[in-house]
């Protein structure tokens, strides 16, 4: 008869031990997600700053933070579709921004992202200036061979 009793505690007691553990934390760690690193230069990235992330169709931000010491922007959309990072950096000559739009695919994976403009056509810009400044020695100087006397800034020396 005082088996019983018994039973009834132990059945007790890993009820209770068994409601404590669900108060703990858990984690998971997962290979997926996006990130952005954004920087001044090659070898200053934006440092703590200010960012939001907007979902497809969201007036709320769906993330908000600062980015860390190397200015790595990192989140797991829950989405497919248009994502936009707004970062906003301090330099110590004012302030500077960053927008990027990320293109997130039905699997939730980095699907293209928006490139500034220069990014995108790097090499034709380099090519339109290597263009525009040997047109304009070129017209420099043939301008000035046929002044005898002339100056640099153009003017006739008396």
């Amino acid at each position: 008869m005082r088996i019983a009793p018994a039973l009834f505690a132990l059945f007790l007691l890993c009820a209770v031990a068994t409601q404590s553990r669900a108060h703990a934390v858990h984690y998971r760690v997962e290979n997926r997600g996006i990130s952005a690193r954004v920087f001044y230069g090659p070898d200053d990235p934006v440092s703590y700053s200010v960012y939001e992330i907007h979902g497809p169709g969201d007036a709320v931000p769906y993330q908000k933070g600062r980015t860390d010491r190397n200015g790595i922007v990192s989140f797991l959309p829950d989405r497919p579709g248009p994502w936009r990072i707004t970062v906003s950096g301090e330099a110590e000559h004012g302030a500077h921004g960053a927008a990027i739009t990320v293109q997130v695919a039905e699997s939730l994976y980095m699907d293209s992202f928006d490139k500034p403009l220069v990014a995108q056509y790097t090499k034709a810009f380099v090519g339109m200036s290597i263009l525009f400044v040997g047109f304009s020695f070129w017209v420099l100087f043939r301008n000035q061979r046929g002044k005898k006397g002339a100056s640099w800034c153009g003017r006739y020396d008396i």
